[in-house]
């Protein structure tokens, strides 16, 4: 017949070690789409972040007096402010929001209140979120100025 006897004699089986192991395939697929839904947005995210936050779209100076000066946030603290620009006297400001990250400059900034002061600022834009800042003006550098 079939080469078998009927006195139930089984086929030969593997042995352990000839059956090669596999992971479950739910726990594959789980894993690639892990990676395609959490890991890839969280990279492309953190590097769009890295690159915003490193190219310079603009840099400048802005003179005027500092309005308002505060740390803000929750979790990301940045200081915040804005600067009172005024062209001629008598004429309504223009204000001028900016972020600083770096605290000896916010304690620069904070000694200079009340006095004319010029602010080096660079210009990031494209940065996700407010951890890094509410503006896209960061200021590098503050020096008093005389008044006109």
């Amino acid at each position: 017949m079939d080469g078998h006897d009927d006195l139930g004699e089984q086929p030969p089986r593997a042995t352990p070690a000839e059956t090669p192991t596999r992971a479950p395939r739910k726990s594959r697929l789980g894993l690639k789409l892990f990676g395609i839904f959490i890991v890839l947005p969280v990279l492309l995210i953190a590097a769009w972040t890295a690159v915003a936050l490193s190219w310079v779209y603009s840099e400048g100076d802005r003179a005027g007096y500092v309005q308002k000066f505060s740390e803000k946030g929750w979790i990301c603290k940045t200081w915040e402010g804005e600067i009172a620009q005024q062209s001629m006297p008598g004429s309504a400001p223009q204000l001028f929001p900016f972020t600083v990250k770096d605290d000896s400059v916010a304690h620069a900034i904070t000694a200079l209140m009340g006095s004319r002061v010029s602010i080096h600022y660079k210009e990031h834009r494209g940065v996700p979120g407010s951890c890094f800042g509410e503006t896209q003006y960061y200021v590098t550098g503050v020096k008093a100025v005389a008044a006109p």
